[in-house]
C-alpha cells in the first residue's frame, strides 16, 4: 500500500463503524439499509458513517441524484483496504 492508502486505512480501522461498514460493502454494491443489516449497525449511523467514508475518498455513491434507494460501493482504494481489515481483531 502506498502512503495515502496506508493513511486511510489508519482512518478506517479506528473506528469500528467504519471498519464494519467497509467490511460490509466488500463484494457488492448494497443500500444504506442493507449496509445497516449486514453491518450490525443501526440505520442512524449508517448515513453518517457513509459521509464520512465518501469524504475520505473510500467509498462513493453512484446515484447522488436518488433521494431513497441510494448505492454505495468501494472504490479503488477501498477496495484494497478492505483486503486488511479484520473485523475480528476488535
Amino acid at each position: 500500500m502506498d502512503d495515502e492508502t496506508l493513511k486511510k486505512y489508519a482512518y478506517v480501522s479506528i473506528s469500528s463503524y467504519r471498519s464494519k461498514v467497509v467490511k460490509a460493502m466488500e463484494d457488492d454494491v448494497k443500500t444504506p439499509i442493507k449496509l445497516s443489516k449486514d453491518s450490525g449497525i443501526k440505520k442512524n449511523h449508517i448515513s453518517k458513517v457513509l459521509r464520512e467514508l465518501k469524504e475520505s475518498g473510500v467509498a462513493e455513491c453512484i446515484n447522488e441524484e436518488a433521494k431513497r434507494g441510494r448505492l454505495y460501493r468501494l472504490t479503488d482504494v477501498g477496495e484494497e483496504i478492505v483486503k486488511h481489515i479484520n473485523i475480528d481483531e476488535e
